[in-house]
């Protein structure tokens, strides 16, 4: 599915109820930026592939992270990679991840997932690959 810039980051800013498109920028480069440094390998690359230009060096400019996090401790990345607060960070991971899961396809979001740690589906609002 190819999706313009434009269209993904209005899904954005409209799922997250922001009035500007700046803050449904913002949100994306914070949620990629801390999703990047947590897929390794093709997995990574092919996300990166089907993502709007400019949004998939997001995800691949990342240094690989040194230990996976947890759920909680994703929103807390976001939050200081945003520096704001949780419920700020996930207002944008909410707005984030179900987009990016309408652009990948079944097979690389189940891929993406396998992963992460347990629980991150949620995230991404759909259920823990099975």
């Amino acid at each position: 599915m190819d999706v313009s810039l434009d269209t993904f980051l209005t899904e954005v800013t409209e799922r997250a109820g922001y009035d500007r498109p700046q803050q449904g920028a913002r949100a994306v480069r914070n949620v990629l930026e801390v999703l990047g440094a947590h897929l390794v390998g093709d997995d990574r690359t092919d996300l990166a592939a089907v993502l709007p230009e400019g949004c998939g060096q997001l995800l691949t400019a990342s240094e690989p992270a040194s230990e996976p996090l947890t759920p909680a401790s994703f929103v807390e990345a976001v939050a200081d990679r945003s520096d704001e607060d949780l419920a700020e960070a996930r207002r944008e991971i909410d707005a984030v991840l179900p987009a990016l899961a309408a652009v990948a396809d079944d097979a690389l979001l189940r891929r993406l997932l396998t992963q992460l740690p347990p629980g991150h589906a949620g995230l991404f609002g759909c259920t823990d690959p099975g």
